[in-house]
């Protein structure tokens, strides 16, 4: 018996690799105010795992498909023809609403799905871990080359053209990133739950870190602390292991807050 048939231990690597991906992307997404656009290319999932399982292809590669097809729809929409808060709400409960129906039509497939839409991270297998931890590589490896560029574009659209920069560009790759952490992340907190594994640690890392790359930094160690933490919760009050994980980071989210007032 090796060290990975321990269903706890695959669980624990699952949850820290999805803290890898969401840390530091989590910390553009709380900067550029795009949680709500988090939240539309994760309802976008379920639509992926049925159109997945319709095709027969691997449910992570029509998650991301899906998700990312989602953001580039946002991304060529918004501020065109509708207001973005409005354009994100229609098609953020439209994509959920339709990858339900689509899921209900397809009897033929056995699909538990509570487990898309709040996470099933206790029956994570080896194959999956090499999904989430070869996505978190990538997701690290693509903003670390593309760091002082997204921080540029944040800090004004003027000095990023002065740069040379294409602000365009850099909007694709965060819109591609997302799209790869939510296909990742799906089996760990499950569609309704991975916006908030990517803002919650971040919003926490902000009220106690001195700059971009120590909150990215903090904003991975917090996710990685929830998700034990939360695992460890749930398998002592026999509580769902994805919900448990968000409100132990939520609580890290208090501990930061009071952290951050008394160092002021």
């Amino acid at each position: 018996m090796t060290l990975l048939d321990d269903f706890m231990v695959r669980a624990l690597l699952a949850g820290v690799g999805t803290a890898m991906a969401c840390g530091a992307l989590g910390c553009f997404v709380v900067w550029r105010r795009m949680a709500y656009f988090g939240d539309a290319t994760a309802h976008a999932a379920i639509l992926g795992v049925a159109l997945a399982l319709m095709f027969s292809v691997s449910v992570p590669i029509g998650v991301l498909v899906v998700a990312l097809a989602m953001g580039l729809l946002i991304g060529s929409l918004s501020g065109k023809t509708i207001t973005p808060d409005s354009l994100l709400g229609v098609l953020s409960h439209s994509a959920l609403a339709l990858g339900l129906v689509a899921v209900s039509l397809m009897p033929s497939a056995r699909i538990d799905l509570d487990a898309y839409l709040f996470g099933d991270i206790l029956v994570v297998t080896r194959m999956d871990l090499v999904v989430i931890w070869g996505g978190a590589a990538v997701v690290c490896a693509v903003l670390a080359w593309k760091w002082q560029a997204l921080l540029s574009e944040i800090l004004s659209n003027d000095l990023a053209h002065a740069a040379g920069l294409s602000p365009r560009v850099d909007r694709l790759v965060l819109t591609l990133l997302i799209a790869a952490v939510v296909a990742v992340s799906i089996k760990v907190v499950g569609a309704l739950l991975i916006t908030a594994m990517l803002v919650i640690p971040a919003a926490a890392a902000r009220l106690i870190s001195r700059g971009p790359e120590a909150m990215a930094a903090y904003a991975t160690g917090i996710g990685a602390v929830a998700a034990i933490a939360g695992l460890h919760g749930a398998r002592a009050f026999g509580t769902p292991a994805g919900p448990s994980i968000i409100c132990a980071a939520a609580g890290l989210f208090l501990i930061a807050s009071v952290i951050g007032r008394l160092r002021g």
